[in-house]
């Protein structure tokens, strides 16, 4: 979002639209996540979010392009039109000069994007058959991936970084850890609190990266 889109002030109707979207998108999010994606209808999420089918249509063209609003919208939190790497957390963590602060500030910002992402996400991997929301998963892990080489480019330049540890190693590290996969496995499936969780990932990566901040 730039500067002037910022200042700039919608129409009554564009303002209209986007609240008939928020709403669909909120509706959808619900149903997908109790009952699943091949089982959520377009029909259902129309009843849900209060609009007729046709406007689901008109206003994303298919089933799994809602479910890609939904999980941006995850992803994003609450109104936040800015993508992860837009936010501020994240050129935060890039900018900041000492390494074990920068992957501190990284996993408190990154749990919060994972946890309220997971169940979503678990929507997509579970409906992974399909050839579209099998895209939307290969997007999601190569974005990620993507964005966590950019914290790793500016962490290895940082003093304290493994000399031992290569750089593809340390971005392995990260993208296993900091993950749904692990998210889902820990707090959904064995009961782990959020907070033990982001407890242990950040302990995990400091560790690996800058293991002299723990001798």
């Amino acid at each position: 979002m730039t500067a002037e889109t910022r200042g700039r002030r919608p129409s009554a109707k564009a303002e209209q639209a986007m609240a008939t979207r928020v709403r669909i998108v909120d509706a959808a999010t619900e149903l997908f996540v109790s009952e699943g994606f091949l089982t959520t209808t377009m029909s259902g999420i129309a009843k849900h979010a209060g609009v007729a089918v046709q406007t689901l249509y008109l206003s994303f063209g298919s089933k799994a392009s809602i479910l890609k609003a939904v999980f941006d919208a995850a992803l994003a939190g609450g109104d936040n039109a800015d993508g992860i790497l837009e936010q501020e957390w994240f050129q935060a963590v890039i900018d900041e000069p000492d390494g074990p602060t920068a992957l501190r500030l990284f996993c408190a910002n990154a749990s919060e994007v994972i946890g309220r992402a997971s169940l979503v996400f678990n929507v997509i991997r579970m409906a992974g058959a399909d050839p579209k929301v099998a895209e939307l998963l290969a997007e999601n892990r190569q974005l990620r991936l993507g964005g966590y080489r950019l914290i790793r480019d500016a962490l290895v330049t940082r003093p304290g970084y493994s000399p031992t540890l290569d750089p593809d190693v340390a971005l392995g590290i990260m993208f296993a850890v900091v993950s749904e996969d692990t998210y889902l496995m820990l707090v959904h499936e064995y009961g782990w609190s959020h907070e033990r969780w982001t407890e242990w990932i950040t302990e995990t990566i400091v560790s690996q990266l800058f293991p002299k901040e723990n001798s």
